[in-house]
């Protein structure tokens, strides 16, 4: 279980809040998370994992045991300066989770 103290949780978005709890609390560390939209740095609701391979398989499963709606699971790297950075897991959710919360 990875903690997150009470001032980093009311800090996240509403939307996305109680999926970065529910992954922490499983042991799965976030990196960065966006409840999604206008203004927000994703489209969608989203959560950034730097872990090891599995560790987005056991996300994708944590989030379909808890019913959260995950519409896509990505690795991906970022270039910069030519040279590839990462990888990260993006969890994308097809819309906002704040009736679990």
């Amino acid at each position: 279980m990875v903690s997150l103290d009470p001032k980093t949780v009311k800090a996240l978005d509403p939307g996305i809040r109680q999926v970065v709890v529910s992954l922490n609390d499983a042991g799965i560390q976030t990196a960065e998370s966006c409840e999604g939209g206008e203004g927000h740095a994703y489209e969608k609701p989203t959560v950034v994992l730097t872990g090891a391979t599995a560790d987005g398989w056991r996300a994708f499963a944590v989030c379909l045991d808890l019913g959260f709606p995950v519409q896509s699971l990505a690795r991906t790297w970022d270039i910069e300066n030519d040279e590839p950075r990462g990888p990260w897991w993006h969890v994308t959710f097809s819309s906002t989770v704040e009736m679990f919360a």
